[in-house]
């Protein structure tokens, strides 16, 4: 960087889970502190009902957990390119569109921002999955103009993306020290994004770095799919996931599906959703699983369980097992969750992962062997098994671990300075 002045945009990574702003300054952390000491901030609203106000990130999550009554909203990422985004939900007892939504958490990111660099930002670089949508590109499209509107919406004057993956090799590029061709491995909450591009000292300086992009591609699995298979594997079946009717079909799996699916867990508090187990209880041969069911719905513990879990997904990268203390439910209840159960219920995931890294690799015209460096980094890219399906496809690849829940953010902090000064 040729001008010392501290950029005048800023960079946002909005992600799935959690989310960053980068401001780019001369020798200092390009990242914002955001709440409390820490640079992220849980992508999380609970409309506190109570107080009659929102809060967000670590606090949104502890008000919930302490039983403030409210609404809890997770994973709004996960809200672009879905048809929800269309509608409305009911947020303190009036109809709220999930669009103002998602703009209220942006602006909180925005104005946290600015108190912490004392100045406004008018212009904003934001990141982007290479793809919102699998295999739809007008509902791509659609997705990034929605966040693009919901940008200027909150103040923003000049909004340009990038992609994520592409952000976290410019951080990546501004510590080597000779040209390299890497892999940027990039598994956030909601997404996977790859992408193959060419790195080197020399081309820091380049703005148009278009042709050293050599592929990318993405694929709509992340942690929140990771931690849905290890629910479904490992906590449902003590809640009646698999149970048998007396017909001897398999008990209709819609309530454990959306308990263990982050921006649907709402949906088994529905009146109807309730009438429907309950009729169904006369029908199921042995009710105990049912049973916790209802005293889980009861005390609407579906996002208190869905943290477990994904602590559970957490632990498991490290450690050969996790238990998970149901004593709310039943005395003595727990579920023993174990690495190889996980791995076993995530591999159908990882191998459509490994299948898209081989095709970007055939697009980009390169072999297997052609990879110097796979750069990682998102939440989820430390669980080992996926590390290892992705090292046995690239045999000469060194792995670095970027920041996983900052590099894009400060990656995104570089390109804002190109674009704005």
């Amino acid at each position: 960087m040729h001008n010392p002045s501290p950029a005048r945009a800023c960079g946002i990574d909005f992600g799935t889970s959690n989310s960053t702003v980068g401001w780019w300054r001369p020798a200092a952390e390009p990242l914002i502190v955001l709440e409390g000491d820490q640079h992220t901030l849980p992508s999380v609203v609970f409309f506190n009902s109570e107080e009659r106000r929102p809060v967000y990130g670590r606090l949104a999550l502890s008000e919930y957990l302490e039983g403030y009554e409210g609404r809890l909203m997770r994973s709004l990422k996960s809200l672009l390119g879905s048809k929800l985004l269309k509608s409305e939900t009911t947020v303190l007892g009036s109809a709220m569109p999930f669009k103002e939504i998602l703009g209220l958490f942006l602006g909180t990111l925005k104005q946290r921002a600015e108190t912490e660099a004392e100045r406004s930002f008018d212009d904003v670089v934001l990141g982007r999955p290479v793809f919102f949508v699998d295999d739809d590109p007008q509902a791509d499209r659609e997705a990034a103009q929605t966040l693009a509107a919901a940008a200027n919406k909150i103040g923003f004057k000049d909004v340009s993306f990038q992609y994520e993956p592409i952000a976290a090799a410019f951080d990546y590029e501004s510590r080597i020290e000779r040209e390299e061709r890497v892999l940027i491995v990039d598994i956030g909450g909601g997404t996977s994004d790859f992408s193959l591009v060419r790195l080197s000292p020399e081309r820091r300086q380049i703005d148009d770095r278009q042709e050293d992009i050599l592929a990318t591609s993405g694929v709509h699995i992340g942690g929140t799919d990771f931690d849905k298979q290890l629910s479904l594997q490992g906590v449902m079946p003590l809640f009646g996931y698999g149970s048998r009717m007396k017909s001897d079909a398999p008990m209709p799996t819609s309530t454990h599906l959306n308990l263990a699916t982050w921006h649907t867990i709402n949906a088994v508090y529905a009146p109807a959703s309730l009438r429907a187990l309950q009729s169904m209880r006369y029908d199921i041969v042995d009710p105990t699983g049912i049973d916790r069911l209802f005293s889980l719905i009861e005390q609407r513990a579906g996002h208190w369980l869905a943290m477990q879990v994904e602590q559970g997904k957490i632990e498991l990268t490290e450690g050969d097992r996790y238990l998970i203390d149901f004593a709310r439910f039943e005395a003595g209840l727990e579920a023993s969750l174990s690495r190889d159960g996980f791995e076993t219920a995530i591999n159908p995931l990882l191998e459509r992962i490994r299948g898209n890294v081989s095709q970007l690799l055939t697009s980009a015209g390169l072999q297997h062997t052609d990879i110097d460096t796979v750069f990682f980094t998102g939440g989820s890219s430390a669980i080992p098994a996926l590390r290892q399906s992705i090292a046995r496809l690239l045999p000469n690849a060194r792995h670095v671990e970027g920041n996983r829940f900052g590099s894009i953010g400060s990656g995104l902090a570089i390109e804002a300075k190109k674009r704005y000064g």
